[in-house]
């Protein structure tokens, strides 16, 4: 199994940058699909962004296009979301998810880091 370590949350103001990181670990993660998705209060989760470990096929929800970046570091197993021009919308519990390629549905999560941004 995957486990997945989020960090890098915090507080900040509409209109900055925050960089979230997942750090991965477990049996052949790098063949794993990785993804972001976000939780609001009162909302569901949604997706924000993923794509392959490889950096194959990457893909962001249009609310987020254009402001946030997927990456990875390969060295430090770990893949990280750049999010610039923060919005208070934005505010939510952000997770790191993985799925292998013999599931349709993200199954292994971390734990969540919180973003908030004030206006």
């Amino acid at each position: 199994q995957v486990q997945l370590v989020e960090s890098g949350g915090g507080l900040v103001q509409a209109g900055g940058s925050l960089r979230l990181s997942c750090a991965a670990s477990g049996r052949s993660f790098n063949t794993y699909r990785m993804g972001w998705f976000r939780q609001a209060p009162g909302k569901e989760r949604e997706y924000v962004a993923g794509f392959s470990w490889s950096g194959a096929s990457p893909s962001y929800t249009d609310s987020v296009n254009g402001r946030f970046t997927i990456s990875r570091d390969n060295a430090k197993n770990t893949v990280y979301l750049q999010m610039s021009r923060l919005k208070p919308e934005d505010t939510a519990v952000y997770y790191c998810a993985a799925r292998s390629s013999s599931t349709t549905a993200y199954d292994i999560w971390g734990q969540g880091t919180q973003v908030t941004v004030s206006s």
